[in-house]
This record gives C-alpha cells, structure tokens and sequence, in this order.
C-alpha cells in the first residue's frame, strides 16, 4: 500500500492528472465519466479547477447549446465577446459566456448598481420568470444601468435580455465549484495512484458485472495486470499485490465471487494466517464447515481460486465431496475427544 497525501493539499496543477482528463481516461472520475463529458474533457483540453467547474455547470440540459462556442473561445477559434465591456472582469474566466448565477447577480451590481440581496432578487426573478415582476425589474434595472454608468435603454435592454437568458439555465458556482474540486480529486488519485484507485472502484462496482469489466479493461490498458482469484493470495476485496519480478498488479477480490460471502472469506483468511493451503482437503480441514461449505467451495473452484492446489479443476471439483465429508469426520473426532 502506499501512503496517499491528504486531500486538501493536493497540488491543484498536477500535470498527470490533466493528462488523464484530457486523453477522457475519466471512467470512475466523479462527475466525469459519461460518455459525453469524456468526449467534451478531451475537445476542451482542461488546464485548471476552474475549466471543471465551468464544464460541470454547461454539460446539463439548456447549457450544452453554448459548448460548442465555449470551446472554441477557448482554443481562440472564435472571437470573445462580452455584453458589456464592464462584465470583462467576470466574465474572462468563462470567455465572455456567462455560465453561473453569480455572474448574472455580479452583471446586476456593476452595471446597474444593485445591492447584493437586490441582485439575489432579480436572480430569482429571472429564475422563475414571474412576468409582472420581470417587468418591474427591467424598469429598475434600465435605470440603474443609466443612473451609474449613462448606458442608454436600448442596450440596458439589450443586457437585460441577455441576463434574463443566461439566469433561466446559470448553475450556482459555488455547488459546481464544489464538485469540480472532488472531481479533480478522483482524477489525482487515478492519475498518480492507478492500481490503488482501481482496486477501490472494482471493489465499489464488483456486484455490477459490465462495470468491472470496463475496470479491468481500463487497467489493462494502463499496463496493469489483473490476475484472478487465488485462495493463498487473494484479499476480502480487490488489492494490490507484487509479482515475483517486483511489478505491482491487481488481485481479484475473494469477495467479488459470485456465490462467496464476506463471512465465508474472512474465514478463510483467518485461517490462512497461520500458513498458505497446500490442498483443497488441507483447505476444508482448517476453515470452519459451517462457514465455507460446499457450496463455497464450489464457487472458489470454479472461480479458479483454488488453481494452485491441484492439476486442474476437474479433478478440484472431484475432491470437493470427499473432502467436506473428511473435514466433517475429523471436526466430529475432535469434539468427542
């Protein structure tokens, strides 16, 4: 295991971890693991927290019309453009596109002079779309624009519009904000600790057959190997584990069998701390029948868990009986001693 750094003194500029949200290898990143977000991540080519939490906030119905000239504003293809050259200071970290609610409530008290609880109303206002109120804040808003800073109706009107717009669909930063920061989280982990944070998804998901499939090709791809259940090596859940020739890979979980509980693997595991299983009889003598039965047995067999302790499986899968009915006989001698 390593010792992986506390959360809130992750480096936000890691270049590992922009690498791997800009090649989209985000499956199990939070929020950034869709299909679509991995296809966005990819075209935007993400260098900071604030780029997530703008793409969080615009990759939700409504928002996801201005992707495609947000991107290219950020790669300089299109022109930025801002309502009012006075909006630039809150508007440059998003390309001239107003994305949250704080910008409209922002756009409100520069231009018009709004205090912040007057912008918050306006916010809601705009939000609900209440038709007399809207007309009552357009009227306010058109002369607050001429009463702070001269700007003529026609284009206080012009910005009202565009305000009113930007607020039907504007996401609140501050969540979005929130979000983008675990997300770079996952994506540092995966990124700088890829067997670790493969283990603990495959764990999450290892009820969900097609999930851990995608996890362990996503593994493989990365170079690490993921090889299968083994009685004297596996743990309770996935985990690292190192080959002979040093190279760390991934083991299968005992627990991601299907048919095994968590209380039939702990057994096993305590008993194996006193040394590996040399057979599948050495195997049912020393776990407790009562808790890894026959049926348990069947399933680790086969699984392939029980591969080391014998030729093949056919034959495992011939001792299984004979083996329970030993372990059975040699449990009934002890409790008559």
């Amino acid at each position: 295991t390593c010792a992986l750094p506390i959360f809130d003194n992750l480096p936000l500029d890691d270049a590992k971890t922009y690498d791997l949200l800009n090649s989209a290898q985000t499956l199990g990143v939070f929020q950034l693991e869709s299909g679509g977000m991995r296809d966005l991540c990819k075209k935007f080519k993400i260098a900071s927290v604030e780029h997530i939490t703008a793409l969080i906030s615009l990759y939700r119905p409504g928002p996801m019309d201005l992707i495609p000239d947000f991107i290219q504003r950020r790669h300089g293809e299109q022109e930025i453009l801002y309502p009012h050259p006075l909006l630039e200071p809150i508007a440059r970290e998003t390309y001239g596109i107003l994305i949250y609610q704080e910008q409209v409530m922002q756009a409100a008290q520069i231009l018009a002079g709004y205090t912040l609880g007057g912008a918050d109303l306006l916010r809601r206002a705009m939000g609900k779309k209440k038709l007399e109120e809207m007309v009552l804040q357009r009227e306010n808003f058109v002369k607050g624009c001429a009463a702070t800073h001269g700007i003529p109706a026609p284009k206080a009107n012009e910005v009202f519009d565009l305000l009113e717009k930007f607020a039907g669909y504007g996401f609140n930063k501050s969540h979005a904000a929130a979000y983008a920061v675990v997300a770079y989280q996952t994506a540092y982990l995966k990124a700088n600790h890829p067997v670790e944070f493969l283990c603990a998804m495959m764990t999450n998901d290892q009820g969900d057959l097609a999930k851990l499939a995608q996890y362990i090709a996503e593994a493989r791809g990365f170079g690490h190997e993921v090889l299968g259940p083994d009685v004297n090596e596996s743990e309770v859940a996935f985990a690292p584990a190192r080959r002979a020739d040093g190279k760390t890979v991934i083991r299968f979980g005992l627990a991601a069998i299907k048919g095994m509980g968590e209380v039939a693997v702990t057994a096993l595991l305590e008993a194996r701390k006193a040394g590996r299983f040399g057979s599948l009889a050495d195997l049912c003598e020393r776990v407790d029948g009562r808790t890894l039965g026959r049926k348990s047995l069947e399933c680790l067999v086969k699984a392939g868990a029980c591969d080391a302790l014998g030729p093949n499986r056919a034959t495992l899968w011939s001792q299984i009986e004979p083996a329970v009915a030993r372990a059975a006989a040699l449990e009934i001698g002890r409790a008559h001693v």
